[in-house]
């Protein structure tokens, strides 16, 4: 879970640059203040360098988790699970349908499906990596300063930091990559680059290598929705860059917030129960 205290001291951050040279803000309802002021004829809530905002709790309702591109529903991989386990069925994500990947790629990807009850990090609770970890099926933060824009997952705890000015390279690769950000417009626009290739964009087996390179691209469309779009490159894998595109939805629920999904003691017996001295079933 993300840390108390620093997901407190961004948001004084944001407070504090939301209230500069605007006392009527204390006078506005708590709902409309949380998102901010709009200028005349502007439905976009707007910080005060003019830049849409974008803190809030957010999710996707889509099932690209399952896979990202069109797919029927299908039948759990493990039986006993039933219709609990069933994929649903989804229109994808992916711009054109199919992902243009290389022939040893694409024999690759059928592997994984194949073995995705061992092989899915998520299954395994490993970090989702970019951009997987925008359309699980948990919620995400978003908090916004002019000098970096912090993204907090309920999956796994997972943090990342968009640096609005560019820190210069990655010091190592990593789960969830490294982010430099700019506006074009209303637009953020988010450069990943360094992730490692562990991670995989659905429980389908579409994966990656450590070449990677994502653009993402964040756009208010109104005050509670986002439109969220990421092209994709990795010449190792892929014969073309190509883009996936979805709707993100704020959360409106009074008092929502991020809870803990501390999955590694989820998935600790399937990980390391080979390691037991005995089998689970002698265990009192």
């Amino acid at each position: 879970m993300v840390p108390a205290a620093l997901l407190w001291g961004c948001q004084a951050e944001v407070d504090r640059d939301s209230t500069a040279g605007a006392p009527e803000a204390a006078q506005m309802p708590a709902q409309a203040a949380a998102r901010g002021a709009a200028s005349p004829g502007d439905a976009l809530p707007r910080g005060p360098e003019g830049h849409p905002k974008l803190d809030g709790i957010w999710q996707a309702l889509a099932s690209a988790n399952w896979d990202i591109r069109p797919h029927a529903a299908s039948h759990s991989p493990v039986s006993e699970l039933g219709a609990i386990g069933a994929a649903a069925p989804g229109l994808g994500i992916v711009e054109g349908g199919e992902i243009p990947y290389q022939p040893s790629a694409a024999a690759k990807q059928k592997e994984n499906f194949a073995n995705r009850i061992e092989l899915d990090p998520e299954a395994n609770c490993y970090l989702p990596g970019v951009p997987r970890a925008t359309y699980m099926p948990q919620p995400f933060q978003i908090i916004q300063t002019p000098e970096r824009v912090m993204i907090a997952y309920q999956y796994a705890g997972a943090v990342r930091t968009i640096h609005m000015t560019d820190p210069g390279p990655a010091p190592a690769d990593s789960w969830m990559g490294w982010s430099v950000g700019r506006w074009e417009g209303d637009t953020l626009v988010v450069d990943v680059t360094s992730q490692n290739d562990r991670t995989w964009f659905d429980r389908a087996g579409n994966h990656h290598s450590d070449a990677l390179h994502v653009v993402e691209r964040y756009t208010l469309t109104g005050p509670d929705h986002m439109l969220y779009e990421a092209t994709i490159e990795d010449p190792d894998v892929f014969t073309r860059p190509w883009t996936i595109r979805l709707p993100l939805y704020r959360r409106l629920e009074e008092n929502v917030q991020l809870l803990e999904f501390k999955c590694v003691e989820f998935a600790e017996e399937k990980l390391y129960g080979h390691l037991r001295k005995r089998p689970p079933e002698q265990d009192e």
